[in-house]
């Protein structure tokens, strides 16, 4: 049995990580700010327990890390909404950034932890038909406040491996989908619009392509 600290596991991809450890019988102490976008888990397991807390405060991040004593912490908290981003990007900096470094600097207080980040394709910016698709060697280029505040959070973690040995990992997957997905995300939007009778909304010329990845 392994002890991991889920931050954001009452979020879309968050809840997920949640289900699928537990059914892997590991402890999980679920972290989340809780918001209107927060999955309402109902979740009655002596492995699991769920504490609300903002990763903005730095004083109890590091009092819940140094209690728990987690071997692993998955990163899974962020705002991740692109439009929202742009009305209020320092909003997304300082849940994005500095949470993520306030649970950096807790995990340093612990010998032994394995810190998993979870980012965005998006901090690689846009391709143009026909050009090579992203790697993870491909060069960082965001081209929105949410992209740049989860590229901000990813060199965050990288620097903190580099200089302290801090062992990590950041994955970048692509476009998120499936069950219970808040609503304002494309695909949800789409089949809503659709079931409603309602057009469905186009974003620039309506020839963009996007990867999908389910949850």
């Amino acid at each position: 049995m392994k002890k991991i600290l889920i931050t954001g596991g009452s979020g879309f991809i968050g809840s997920y990580l949640v289900k699928r450890f537990l059914r892997e019988r590991n402890k999980v102490l679920n972290l989340d700010k809780l918001s209107k976008v927060s999955q309402n888990l109902k979740i009655i397991n002596n492995n699991y327990s769920f504490l609300k807390c903002d990763l903005i405060n730095s004083k109890k991040v590091l009092k819940i890390v140094s209690n728990f004593k987690p071997d692993f912490i998955i990163n899974a908290a962020a705002e991740s909404h692109v439009d929202r981003s742009i009305i209020t990007p320092k909003y997304f900096f300082d849940n994005n950034l500095i949470g993520t470094i306030n649970l950096l600097n807790a995990s340093l207080k612990l010998k032994k932890i394995f810190f998993i980040h979870i980012s965005t394709d998006e901090v690689f910016g846009s391709l143009k038909i026909g050009e090579k698709k992203f790697s993870e060697t491909s060069s960082y280029d965001p081209r929105s406040p949410y992209s740049a505040s989860k590229a901000a959070s990813d060199h965050a973690v990288r620097a903190y491996g580099e200089t302290f040995g801090l062992k990590y990992i950041i994955t970048n997957c692509s476009n998120n989908y499936g069950p219970y997905q808040f609503p304002e995300k494309l695909i949800p939007v789409v089949i809503k619009n659709c079931i409603d009778r309602k057009p469905i909304p186009i974003y620039g010329s309506g020839n963009n392509i996007r990867d999908w990845i389910h949850v």
